[in-house]
C-alpha cells in the first residue's frame, strides 16, 4: 500500500493548510472496479459514474485530511477472472486507498483473495446471496433477509402465490439464494412440486421456451409468480418475451431482485406495468435527502432523464461512512478505518439511518415496489431498517453461524460449539 498518512486529531487543522496538499501522501486513491463493458456494462457503468460524482463532491469540501481524492478507473470487461487481476493491480502499482466496485458475485469473489492476501478494502453496493462476511470488504447491499426473504412474504401473504418459478442467470447469486428460498418455501408449506427453478447463462437472449414454461405452471388454476435473480442484459429479453407472450402482473407477478430504474430506462414499459422489485431504495422515494441526491446527479452527469437506483444509494452510504471513517481513524490505513466503521451511521436516501454492523454488513429497510410506465416504481411497502445477515437462518448448517469482526474477530463463529473456523476465499 502507498504511503501512510496518519495524522493526529489536533494536527489536522493545521496540516489542512494550502501547503499540506503537496505531502508526498496526497492524492488519496479511490479505486473504482466496476466493468465498463461487457454483459454487466448495462448495470455498472451508472456506479462508475457514482463513484466519480462522491470524489468530486468530497474534493468540493475541502478532501480528506488535507488531501484530494483521487478516482483511479479501470475496466474488467464482465469477466471474473479479469477482476481479480484488475484488483491486484489497483492495489500494487496504483497504490488504491480503497475500491468500490463489483456487481455480481462470481465477480467479488473472485477478488476476495486479492484483498485478503494484500489487506485491501472494498465497498460492495449491490444485493447479494449472504453465506460470507469477509475482513476486507463491506458489503451495502442486501443480504437476503433484506430483499429476497421480505419479497417471498410479500408474494405469499399479499398476492396469494401458491406456486413459484425461481428464475436466475448461471451464478453463485442466484444458485445460492434459490437454495435459501427453496429451504424457506418449503418450510413455509409449498410443495417442492409447486417450485421450478431454472438457471440460464449471463447474456441469455432467448427466452420463448422458458416464459412458456412458466405459464405453463398455471394450467392447473393456481397463481404463479416468479423470483427472478435474473442479471445484466439478459433482462431486457426476459421482459420483452413477457410481454410477447401477453404475460402480466396480474396473471403471473415477477418481483426482480436485479432489475431497478437503470435497467428500465431501456425498455418499453408500458407492458410491464404492475410488476415488481424488491430493493432498498427507489428513486421515487419522497424525502428531502433523495431530491438532495437526484438533484446533485443530474447536474453532475448533465442529464435529467438519468436515473437512480439502489446500488447508488449504497455506494452514497459507503463512500460517506468511508470518509467519516477515515475522518475517526485519522489515516487510509486499512485495519484502523476498519474498526472506525463499525458502528458507523449515515441517513438512508428513503428516511430512517444505516448502520453498519460488526458483521461488515449494512441495517436498511426493505422496499417492495411496483414498475410504472414511466420506468418508476411505486412504493408499496416499507420496512424499518432490518440489520443484514452474514448468514441465513434458513439453512441448517448456516443457522449457527454469526460473524463479527469487533468482539470475536470471526468470520465463522458457531454459536452451538463456540468455536471460530474463519472462511476461506479460495475461490
Amino acid at each position: 500500500m502507498h504511503f501512510t498518512k496518519i495524522f493526529p486529531a489536533a494536527a489536522l487543522a493545521a496540516l489542512a493548510g494550502p501547503g499540506f496538499a503537496q505531502d508526498a501522501a496526497c492524492p488519496i486513491k479511490v479505486g473504482v472496479l466496476h466493468s465498463l463493458s461487457g454483459t454487466m456494462a448495462i448495470s455498472e457503468t451508472t456506479l462508475k459514474d457514482t463513484v466519480l460524482m462522491l470524489i468530486e463532491q468530497q474534493n468540493e469540501k475541502g478532501g480528506l485530511l488535507g488531501c484530494q481524492l483521487e478516482a483511479v478507473v479501470v475496466d474488467p470487461a464482465s469477466d471474473w477472472p479479469l477482476f481479480a487481476e484488475k484488483a491486484r493491480e489497483l492495489l500494487t502499482v496504483q497504490d488504491v486507498d480503497v475500491i468500490f466496485g463489483s456487481w455480481t458475485s462470481a465477480s467479488r469473489k473472485a477478488v476476495l483473495p486479492v484483498l485478503e492476501e494484500l489487506n485491501g478494502l472494498m465497498f460492495y453496493p449491490v444485493q447479494y446471496e449472504g453465506e460470507e462476511s469477509s475482513r476486507n470488504v463491506f458489503y451495502t447491499g442486501a443480504a437476503p433477509n433484506q430483499q429476497a426473504i421480505p419479497a417471498v412474504d410479500y408474494f405469499l401473504n399479499e398476492l396469494g402465490v401458491e406456486k413459484f418459478a425461481l428464475l436466475g442467470t448461471d451464478y453463485v447469486y442466484p444458485r445460492t439464494t434459490n437454495r435459501i428460498l427453496e429451504q424457506y418455501l418449503t418450510d413455509r408449506g409449498v410443495a417442492k412440486e409447486d417450485i421450478f427453478v431454472n438457471y440460464t447463462p449471463f447474456g441469455q437472449s432467448d427466452w420463448s421456451s422458458i416464459v412458456a414454461d412458466v405459464k405453463a405452471l398455471s394450467a392447473q388454476g393456481k397463481q404463479v409468480g416468479v423470483i427472478s435473480t435474473i442479471n445484466g442484459d439478459a433482462n431486457v429479453g426476459f421482459y420483452k418475451e413477457l410481454a410477447a407472450q401477453n404475460i402480466d402482473a396480474i396473471d403471473i407477478p415477477v418481483v426482480a431482485f436485479s432489475v431497478g430504474e437503470e435497467e428500465l430506462s431501456g425498455l418499453d414499459t408500458s407492458n410491464l406495468v404492475g410488476h415488481l422489485a424488491a430493493w432498498n431504495y427507489f428513486m421515487s422515494a419522497d424525502t428531502d435527502a433523495n431530491d438532495t441526491f437526484i438533484d446533485a446527479w443530474h447536474a453532475y452527469i448533465g442529464d435529467e432523464a438519468r436515473v437512480t437506483n439502489d446500488p447508488m444509494e449504497a455506494h452514497y452510504i459507503g463512500f460517506n461512512m468511508w470518509v467519516n471513517a477515515v475522518e475517526k481513524a485519522g489515516t487510509t490505513d486499512v485495519d484502523p478505518v476498519r474498526e472506525a466503521m463499525w458502528g458507523q451511521e449515515f441517513p438512508n436516501l428513503t428516511g430512517g439511518t444505516a448502520v453498519m454492523g460488526t458483521n461488515h454488513h449494512l441495517s436498511k429497510p426493505v422496499l417492495i415496489g411496483e414498475i410504472t410506465g414511466e420506468g418508476q416504481f411505486d412504493i408499496l411497502e416499507q420496512t424499518e431498517p432490518v440489520p443484514g445477515d452474514a448468514w441465513t437462518d434458513y439453512l441448517p448448517d448456516s443457522a449457527v453461524l454469526t460473524a463479527d469482526w469487533q468482539k470475536l474477530d470471526c468470520s465463522m463463529y458457531n454459536t452451538e460449539t463456540e468455536t471460530c473456523v474463519q472462511q476461506q476465499s479460495n475461490y
